[in-house]
């Protein structure tokens, strides 16, 4: 029997991490909590980029269905109208109300959207003690699949059905009006351009927190919280569980979202038109006043009926503006930022590595200079 001391086997960097807290663990493993904080911030800055393209590239849609969703276009050809008051300025000029603090505001927009629904369903998934919405690869798996059954079986219970579902209302909820409050402010100056909105804003005299929210905040909020969670919760989920296993594919996932996203706007259409309406009622008559919904609903309802809402043509701009980004989204995050995960992580643990390395070779060089 060989007695020799054999050599230390190499570290197999492909193993399972070991847990931070391990003994064990090498001085460059990540934690899964950074690992999890890492991925969700490269997941974010992704969907902060890719909105702000897809929205600078859509804006005479934008320009558009905000016009068609407002009370400055009535009667007959609502849609033409709304295409002569975009152009108005000429053919650049839904560009020109485009500012630094759009592009700002379009990325934080989505950037948080994107972070604030991952930290709201993860932080909202342990308190309740659920699994978080599904992501990436997991969206083409069988919906019967037999590493869930326990799962499945666990779900039965009322309590945890009822902790499912809280948590499922609860995170777009709070990650929506989070992305309102960054982005409210500068959709309403697009709205009524620079010189107009800070006139509004001098004649509402609002205290430095009112005027964060900015005017039509709770309308904005909730078309937000509409569509976060077609994006993140029904688009997701029903597809999983409901579209034909064969049928799965990058390719059907993106012409899933999209038609997702056209129903999701029949909710969020009622949402942007009184966000729309409450704007015209805040500026009318040329002095800012403070917007009380129901009379907003009532006076709109008195003079168009529904239509004041929702309508084909308003619909149909409503889909123009949005389904270039958020229809896409679904697709985009669960199929094209999931390709450069791998990347980023190496990336961190190279940097993590080297950092860690360097650190010890220069307390290793000064051990050796104390001793000299």
């Amino acid at each position: 029997m060989n007695n020799d001391p054999q050599p230390p086997q190499p570290h197999d960097e492909n193993s399972q991490i070991l847990s931070a807290t391990s003994p064990h663990t090498q001085p460059h493993d990540l934690s899964s909590q950074f690992e999890e904080s890492v991925l969700v911030t490269y997941r974010s800055i992704g969907i902060g980029s890719f909105g702000v393209i897809m929205r600078f590239a859509g804006m005479p849609l934008e320009k558009i269905a905000l016009f068609m969703n407002s009370s400055q276009v009535t009667g007959k050809n609502q849609f033409g109208q709304a295409v002569r008051l975009t152009f108005s300025g000429g053919a650049l000029a839904p560009y020109r109300v485009v500012g630094p603090s759009s592009l700002v505001a379009w990325f934080m927009q989505y950037s948080i959207m994107g972070g604030a629904f991952q930290f709201f369903d993860r932080l909202l998934s342990k308190a309740f003690d659920v699994p978080p919405v599904i992501y990436g690869d997991q969206l083409m798996e069988d919906a019967i699949n037999p590493a869930t059954d326990a799962t499945a079986k666990k779900s039965h219970d009322a309590s945890y059905q009822l902790k499912s579902v809280t948590k499922t209302i609860l995170a777009p909820l709070l990650s929506g009006s989070l992305e309102s409050m960054v982005a409210n402010r500068a959709e309403v100056q697009r709205y009524f351009g620079p010189t107009k909105f800070s006139a509004l804003e001098s004649q509402l005299a609002w205290n430095p927190i009112s005027r964060l929210f900015a005017p039509a905040f709770v309308a904005n909020a909730m078309r937000n919280v509409v569509m976060c969670s077609t994006s993140f919760i029904v688009t997701p989920i029903t597809y999983k569980m409901y579209y034909p296993q064969e049928m799965k594919s990058n390719s059907s996932l993106f012409y899933y979202g999209m038609g997702m996203n056209f129903a999701g706007n029949t909710v969020a259409i009622t949402m942007q038109a009184l966000w729309g309406r409450a704007l015209d009622y805040s500026a009318a008559e040329g002095k800012g006043r403070k917007i009380r919904y129901v009379d907003v609903i009532r006076d709109s309802l008195k003079k168009e009926g529904v239509g004041a809402f929702f309508t084909v043509p308003k619909w149909f701009s409503r889909i123009l503006m949005n389904a270039p980004v958020q229809g896409s989204l679904p697709w985009f995050y669960n199929n094209v930022l999931p390709l450069g995960e791998e990347r980023v992580m190496g990336a961190v643990r190279w940097a993590v590595k080297s950092g860690i390395g360097g650190s010890e070779e220069k307390d290793g060089s000064d051990a050796n200079k104390s001793f000299s």
